[in-house]
């Protein structure tokens, strides 16, 4: 029959921040941690570990990059224009650490489309978990064929395209399948204001592409008084792809609950709510 997933989002979402609510809500990281050996790509390391965020225990699931390949993501003077200034924390590994093996030696930090489906088509896991990595990135393109007015086929990815994103949509997908989810309820997103540094400059939030991706999808989006980036367009992107439905039950049951850590400070509790209900 398939379970249900409800995402409370009013701390905002993220790829990395689906995935630790996901896990820390049962999903079997063993599973994905064989799933993530078989990616064709090179540069990160996953590390998982369990934090706690004041009277919250979450899940924090970490795509760590080489020199290489880091783009400051979690670094927020940089985000926010200040100084670019970049320190690699040292990671507790208290839960479970996974070294990728660096099979490959070229390097791309672009992507189109067709490149990042022959990694998810050469990435060992089941059909549905496949499909449900591509619906997501399907809506990513669109998005940005829509910011950038070029073909979806033409349409090159930079943070999206970058490996921890590909990564974290991937485990997105392999953890929805391991919990059987078949429905996904979120009745709105939360996102901040001011601006965020990415590939293209200094861009308003709502960033672009998120704009693009909950007026194309009917998702409802309220802005509130943070200054920050709270959806992410792979966040957004991810509930365009897999939401089923707007509004709970009048009653249902919790069965499962997990919370996912996500990185950037803003002075919110910072984590994604996710339950299995019935």
């Amino acid at each position: 029959m398939g379970r249900t997933l409800y995402l409370d989002c009013n701390s905002g979402i993220s790829g990395d921040m689906t995935v630790g609510a996901l896990l820390d809500m049962g999903a079997d990281s063993h599973v994905l941690l064989d799933v993530l050996k078989s990616i064709k790509a090179e540069g990160f390391d996953i590390v998982i570990t369990k934090k706690n965020k004041g009277d919250i225990d979450c899940t924090d699931f970490d795509v760590v990059l080489d020199k290489e390949h880091d783009g400051h993501d979690h670094d927020m003077d940089y985000l926010y224009g200040h100084l670019h200034h970049h320190e690699h924390e040292n990671h507790e590994h208290d839960h479970q650490h996974h070294q990728h093996e660096h099979e490959h030696h070229s390097h791309h930090h672009h992507r189109g489309i067709k490149e990042i489906y022959e990694i998810i088509d050469n990435t060992i896991m089941t059909d549905r978990a496949r499909k449900i990595a591509k619906d997501i990135f399907e809506v990513l393109a669109k998005a940005e064929s829509k910011a950038h007015e070029v073909p979806v086929e033409e349409v090159h990815f930079h943070e999206v395209g970058a490996i921890d994103s590909i990564v974290d949509i991937i485990s997105i997908a392999v953890c929805l399948d391991n919990l059987d989810v078949t429905d996904v309820i979120v009745p709105r997103l939360y996102d901040g204001k001011g601006t965020v540094r990415c590939q293209h400059g200094i861009l308003p939030v709502p960033v672009p592409a998120v704009k693009n991706i909950v007026s194309d999808s009917n998702i409802d989006l309220e802005i509130i008084d943070v200054q920050g980036e709270l959806v992410t367009p792979t966040g957004a992107a991810t509930v365009a792809a897999i939401r089923t439905k707007t509004v709970l039950p009048e009653k249902y049951e919790t069965i499962q609950t997990g919370y996912g850590n996500g990185k950037r400070d803003y002075g919110l509790d910072g984590v994604l709510k996710a339950a299995i209900i019935c």
